[in-house]
């Protein structure tokens, strides 16, 4: 039995996430047991900080340098804030997995001087030493060398921990929202998965920048606009919703820019109105993306919902409403967590890189084989 703490700093850029968990076992014998679970927010400046350096007009080497140690600071703080909560003391941990925060995911490169690439910052150094424990890091890596686009990386747990003889759409919805496929009584080379397009990430930038709100909690402002057809058209029109998968997508897509141009073109409309219109624009990307791609080929009973959209009450609905012929549930349904799931999956992760365990999957990703992912950190020592 291994005592882990899985972090994940998301797209959404609300804060980190900090999971403790008991892990038993590898692969296909995996066992884990949540313990608890802490979010430690991002202050406006390091927020700030973090969307300047993901922006190619803004970022620069002397920003990323410096925030990679910042973010590795709070990465290990965040550890030690959720085994505070649990009474652990943080020597007693066997590892620490952490996903970093991403600053650039460029799995298509447009310039012919560009190669596949992506940047997770959060110096894992910092945090082992803060910590005294070993981490693992830089997962997405690896999958990259073998020819893949490093991400969604999700699906392996997500058929460790939910294969069922029925058909499931593991669907999160963090900055952006991703799909994990699997197909009644999988076996693993059954599973795959695709970013699906923008989670939260629109949503959150339009309350900030309407409401001064850094989301839209239970919905309650998207419940009480209307969603305006022309600008939802426009923005279901975006290429990357025909893109055949495998694909990944994040904020060099969706993020600040995209947003800008959205609201200097539209935004004459009821600031409710936006964002109910982005909600379902949400909504309908990721059920746009089972129509074209999931629902021709596999039957799907259930779409199980995690990460923060869960708790959208209106974008819930949405789904609901346009999926007619499936169960649409979260998380919590399950007994789980939507909220910690991703950092539990870091946690699983980076036990499968210590027990030497391939955990990508290919055709989620598009790498040319399985591979074991992560770096490791070991604790320091004297």
């Amino acid at each position: 039995m291994a005592l882990a703490v899985g972090l994940m700093s998301g797209t959404s850029l609300d804060g980190i996430d900090a999971a403790l968990v008991e892990i038993q076992g590898s692969g296909t014998s995996t066992k884990v047991k949540l313990i608890e679970f802490v979010t430690c927010p991002f202050s406006d400046t390091i927020r700030k900080e973090i969307q300047d350096a993901c922006s190619v007009e803004f970022s620069s080497v002397r920003l990323i340098t410096s925030l990679n140690f910042k973010l590795g600071y709070l990465f290990a703080e965040a550890v030690k804030k959720v085994c505070e909560k649990a009474r652990v003391d943080p020597k007693d941990l066997d590892f620490i997995g952490s996903h970093g925060q991403t600053i650039f995911h460029l799995p298509f490169p447009e310039g012919s001087d560009e190669v596949p690439s992506t940047l997770q910052i959060g110096e894992p150094a910092v945090i082992a030493y803060e910590t005294e424990t070993c981490v693992v890091s830089n997962f997405r890596t690896m999958d990259m060398a073998a020819g893949g686009q490093g991400a969604p990386l999700v699906p392996y747990t997500d058929f460790l921990l939910f294969r069922s003889s029925d058909g499931r759409a593991l669907q999160n919805i963090g900055g952006i929202g991703n799909v994990t496929v699997i197909p009644k009584e999988a076996e693993f080379e059954d599973v795959f998965a695709f970013d699906t397009g923008p989670g939260n990430m629109i949503i959150d930038a339009i309350c900030q920048r309407l409401f001064g709100k850094p989301y839209d909690e239970d919905g309650q402002i998207a419940a009480r606009g209307q969603v305006h057809e022309p600008l939802l058209a426009e923005c279901m029109s975006h290429p990357y919703f025909a893109e055949h998968p495998p694909k990944s997508t994040g904020r060099e897509l969706f993020g600040e820019e995209y947003v800008s141009t959205l609201l200097a073109k539209w935004g004459f409309l009821p600031s409710e109105d936006l964002v109910a219109t982005v909600t379902m624009f949400t909504a309908q990307s990721i059920v746009d993306s089972y129509q074209r791609f999931i629902f021709p080929q596999y039957e799907i009973e259930e779409v199980v919902v995690s990460g923060g959209g869960a708790y959208n009450r209106t974008l819930l609905k949405m789904m609901a409403s346009l999926l007619p012929d499936c169960k649409v549930v979260t998380q919590e349904d399950l007994g789980y967590s939507s909220a910690a799931k991703e950092a539990i999956a870091f946690a699983i992760l980076a036990n499968e890189t210590l027990h030497n365990q391939p955990a990508n999957v290919p055709k989620a990703t598009g790498a040319k084989k399985r591979v074991i992912l992560g770096n490791i950190t070991p604790a320091p020592r004297g």
